[in-house]
């Protein structure tokens, strides 16, 4: 009788159990869920099982509950208290996730939404595994007040100390307004979805009241401004299955945390693999584009890159390829957009891509063609300098393996800044065609031959005689400053080989509490 009472009583708190979980899972109940997908959306529990391995998900917190009495909060205490939390793994590699459930007090943060979020993030740095946080969230909860504020702070202060030490990757898949936008902000990675979901620290309506200005959330937050205007976001993307489809390919290429190499993936491309179409990609004329992202493609691992920041500033290229398994950071100027100029965009995105890069040890592949800076009033009261100083900067203080091709122009200090043999470069390779130049013939010789110009002739003499000189890659090869000419069709050879060299690279900057990069 009593081993049939206890058996009972365990059936009870087992069923019991079932129920709370049920609630748990259920979100903001039925109507609110079918909204959520009436918006094309999936909920917050959706997207983490698309995300992670099928089974993986080891869910943190899910009866914890809001402590709020203000505003007749008490009444309505739902566990989980809009945002899911927990690990799984990606392709069987740790990952720490949170999600934030929009049928839910409208995804709001309270102090115990935030502590939730701070717990995983805690997590993920003690143990060493990416955070992604995907953010459906209508901001601070309002009945909570400071404590919501104070929330927020929490969790940037873990952004904070997870720079550099865990990737981190933002999805933004809903609305992400106000003090919410900052902790996406200081992650390395930020995804949109076209259309339905923004990000802005004041919404259309604010803007209307305080400036006067008309915009609608779309054009003043959505996924096409970020990704084209403002730089905020990194990717958009055209519905929240495409999205986390790309996060898990992203993931693949990352390391763990900054103490772990990027996993070497099975590869089914031969190293030494000649293309004779790169002998031919160079222009005979040397003001005539050429596609930069083909030559990225003929050099990676079955011809898989992954585009950091495709659609803004497209004068500079950059993203992942793998090269022998291993993933390569990789930064190319694009002759197609601004003849491949470095301006203000360019410098900005491609600095950020390279501390990354060393931040995590990857190693970082730098291919260039770069006519100069771009001139002009707006580059130069837009602060040129400072911003071509952080790209700098970043390739001066990397000490990952740097290998740099020159495969046309590297013209003036563009040419110190692309990942030059002066910024400790490993291997600095350059194309027969190569130019390397304190600037183009034609501008040098109206300089150093100026009392000449009325003579087309002599002038036409002088360029010719410039271009023989200098248009070339062997005086910088005499210098040492090139360490090899290379034939163009063995680049992905040459490329590996250099790679493979450097793997027990060490190098060690001064001790420092940290830099002063110019921001």
């Amino acid at each position: 009788m009593v081993a049939e009472n206890r058996g009972a009583r365990q059936m009870n708190v087992v069923h019991e159990l079932e129920k709370r979980r049920e609630a748990a899972r259920a979100g903001g109940g039925a109507r609110r869920v079918e909204a959520q997908h009436a918006k094309g959306k999936l909920t917050a529990r959706e997207r983490v099982e698309l995300l992670l391995d099928e089974g993986s998900f080891e869910e943190f917190d899910m009866f914890v509950a809001h402590r709020s009495h203000d505003f007749g909060m008490e009444a309505d205490r739902p566990s989980g208290d809009g945002v899911v939390t927990g690990w799984g793994t990606v392709n069987g590699r740790l990952i720490y996730v949170y999600s934030q459930d929009f049928t839910v007090f409208g995804g709001s943060l309270s102090e115990t939404h935030a502590k939730k979020i701070c717990k995983i993030m805690d997590m993920a740095i003690q143990n060493g595994a990416p955070v992604i946080g995907m953010n459906d969230s209508g901001g601070a909860r309002i009945q909570e007040g400071v404590a919501s504020l104070a929330g927020y702070a929490e969790v940037f202060q873990r952004n904070i100390m997870a720079s550099g030490v865990v990737p981190q990757i933002s999805l933004i898949m809903g609305p992400c307004a106000g003090g919410a936008v900052y902790s996406p902000a200081m992650t390395d990675f930020i995804f949109m979805v076209k259309e339905s979901s923004y990000m802005f620290v004041t919404g259309p309506d604010v803007v209307k009241t305080v400036t006067n200005e008309v915009v609608t959330a779309e054009e003043l937050g959505g996924a096409l401004t970020h990704t084209k205007r403002s730089s905020v976001a990194d990717g958009a993307y055209e519905n929240d299955v495409e999205m986390l489809s790309e996060a898990r390919r992203l993931i693949d290429f990352l390391p763990l945390n900054n103490r772990q190499k990027a996993p070497v993936r099975p590869f089914f491309d031969d190293p030494a693999r000649l293309e004779p179409s790169l002998d031919t990609l160079i222009p005979d004329n040397p003001n005539q584009p050429y596609d930069m992202k083909e030559l990225v493609t003929k050099l990676a691992d079955e011809g898989d890159f992954f585009e950091i920041q495709r659609d803004f500033a497209a004068n500079i290229v950059t993203g992942f390829i793998r090269i022998e398994g291993q993933t390569v950071g990789v930064v190319a100027n694009q002759p197609m957009v601004l003849a491949g100029c470095l301006d203000i965009d360019a410098s900005r995105k491609a600095a950020r891509f390279v501390r990354f890069c060393d931040a995590f040890e990857i190693p970082i592949l730098t291919l260039v063609d770069v006519p100069g800076f771009l001139p002009g009033v707006s580059q130069e009261l837009g602060g040129v300098i400072k911003h071509g100083a952080k790209l700098l900067f970043a390739y001066g203080e990397a000490t990952v393996p740097k290998v740099t091709l020159i495969t046309r122009k590297a013209y003036g200090g563009a040419y110190d800044v692309m990942a030059s043999k002066h910024l400790r470069g490993d291997f600095n390779y350059a194309w027969p065609t190569a130019e390397i130049a304190v600037m183009g013939a034609k501008g040098a010789v109206e300089i150093l031959y100026r009392s000449e110009l009325g003579d087309r002739d002599k002038i036409a003499a002088r360029v010719k005689d410039y271009e023989t000189r200098f248009a070339n890659p062997f005086v910088a090869a005499e210098m040492g400053f090139i360490d090899e000419v290379i034939h163009p069709q063995s680049t992905r050879k040459r490329v590996a080989r250099a790679f493979a060299s450097l793997r027990g690279k060490k190098l060690v900057n001064p001790w420092k509490k940290h830099d002063n990069i110019p921001l």
